[in-house]
């Protein structure tokens, strides 16, 4: 495993459960960052969470006592725009189920948004995680979905987490109420576990996989994407994921962790063995 962590040049961290819960930070993480800088090995935040824009993600993390730059945070909404670029670039009329965070991203993008009228067709259909969803623009995205027109998901979650008495219906249920509809899937499901979130981190940084962590606290999303990419995946143990559930997972991660300052301290004895030897 020291041989895996020598090689490791950048660490992709998922946020909520790995260096924060909720809006605490854990006493780890600027440790942890401060360290990896040290280290001169880069990072960059992930999240699945499109109902954010960057700008929204970057203040959050100021809040909690992150200073954070753009290039360092990767979000769904990211790597759907990338799909899009690459497999319809001719698309440039979008209907979109999201928030208006979300809605800003793809108009600063340079693409324009069509309204909620049979007039406004769209070349394409963009679902992602609306919590202003209203049951017109839902219906309007059916139709439009009905007509043959393609369509992506943001992310595969069916619930976004939240300590609240609720729940929050998150975009892959919204697609299974449109594939119930009209029979009709979404073409991509971007955000993790789709290897795409990574491949954006490692063509913008032109590494190799094997010189990217992923690091994060669920098995099904963090890991099966670190796996699916070639990425080494880190579990870290202060999330959603128990010791319990990592014994019984088959196949593992690559390495469990307690917590960052584990990693961190796994990291540092990587490198002073390069060094010794």
């Amino acid at each position: 495993m020291n041989q895996r962590l020598r090689a490791i040049r950048h660490v992709a961290l998922d946020m909520d459960g790995t260096i924060y819960r909720g809006s605490t930070l854990f006493d780890a993480t600027t440790p942890f960052l401060q360290l990896l800088k040290d280290l001169g090995i880069g990072y960059t935040f992930l999240t699945n969470n499109p109902s954010k824009s960057v700008t929204d993600y970057l203040d959050h993390l100021r809040q909690i006592g992150i200073a954070a730059t753009e290039a360092q945070l990767y979000t769904s909404t990211q790597a759907t725009l990338e799909h899009l670029g690459e497999a319809w670039p001719q698309v440039k009329r979008l209907f979109v189920l999201g928030t208006a965070s979300m809605c800003a991203e793809f108009a600063r993008a340079g693409f324009e948004l069509m309204a909620e009228s049979a007039d406004a067709e769209p070349d394409a259909v963009v679902v992602g995680f609306d919590m202003t969803l209203t049951y017109a623009r839902l219906c309007r995205a059916a139709w439009w979905i009905s007509r043959g027109k393609p369509y992506v998901a943001t992310n595969a979650d069916r619930v976004c987490p939240t300590d609240q008495p609720t729940v929050l219906v998150d975009c892959g249920s919204i697609c299974a109420a449109l594939e119930a509809a009209t029979g009709r899937a979404p073409a991509a499901v971007l955000g993790k576990p789709d290897p795409a979130m990574i491949r954006g981190i490692l063509h913008h940084h032109g590494l190799p996989p094997e010189q990217l962590a992923m690091v994060g606290d669920r098995l099904y999303t963090d890991i099966a994407m670190a796996r699916r990419a070639g990425a080494l995946g880190v579990l870290v143990l202060t999330g959603e994921t128990t010791a319990a559930a990592v014994a019984a997972a088959s196949p593992a991660p690559d390495l469990v962790v307690s917590g960052l300052a584990e990693l961190g301290q796994r990291l540092s004895a990587a490198r002073r063995e390069t060094v010794s030897a």
